[in-house]
């Protein structure tokens, strides 16, 4: 089993080419897409990263599967990058290089990824004010949002940007004030 530091040392290469191809062909957001799509289709299947990341599985076999997944979804450069991960025994890494260009797409794009955890899934009117709190501490020119609830927060929000923590939930009140007061 590799670490998972070592994954990131091979995939960040990997993730770098593909941004600098996607810069060359003004292709940056698009391929942003193309990766969340893939991502998505490696968490909804096991099986496929199975199959991927098999080595008794043939190239063409993995590539075959590869271009029906793609069809007429990913662009020609994104199939032909699978494709190449494929002859280079890389594909096993393909989500790690796919979250890699995530990154580098955010920083390209000035883009902040927020995790807010509720007790209530968040009305719309929440989210924008969650997405101007993460502009006002970041800087950034826009968010990405993944939301979370959590029944144990009773109430408010919690929202972590990087290794930033906001913690505006009613649990993390109540303990504060424990500690208040057991320090007393």
């Amino acid at each position: 089993m590799q670490s998972s530091s070592m994954i990131a040392s091979i995939a960040e290469p990997y993730a770098q080419a593909l941004m600098t191809l996607a810069q060359k062909e003004s292709l940056v957001e698009r391929f942003g897409e193309d990766v969340t799509y893939l991502r998505g289709l490696l968490a909804a299947s096991d099986e496929l990263g199975a199959l991927l990341a098999n080595p008794f599985v043939k190239a063409d076999d993995k590539k075959s599967v590869l271009d029906r997944l793609a069809g007429e979804t990913l662009h020609p450069l994104t199939a032909n990058f699978l494709k190449l991960l494929v002859d280079r025994k890389r594909i096993a890494l393909l989500d790690s290089i796919a979250q890699k260009y995530q990154d580098l797409l955010r920083q390209f794009t000035n883009t902040a990824l927020a995790e807010v955890t509720s007790a209530v899934e968040l009305t719309e009117e929440q989210r924008q004010s969650a997405i101007e709190r993460v502009k006002q501490l970041t800087g950034a020119a826009s968010v990405e949002l993944v939301t979370k609830v959590d029944t144990d927060l009773i109430g408010g929000v919690i929202i972590k940007v990087g290794s930033q923590v906001v913690d505006a939930s009613l649990r993390g009140q109540l303990r504060r004030m424990a500690l208040t007061l057991g320090a007393i």
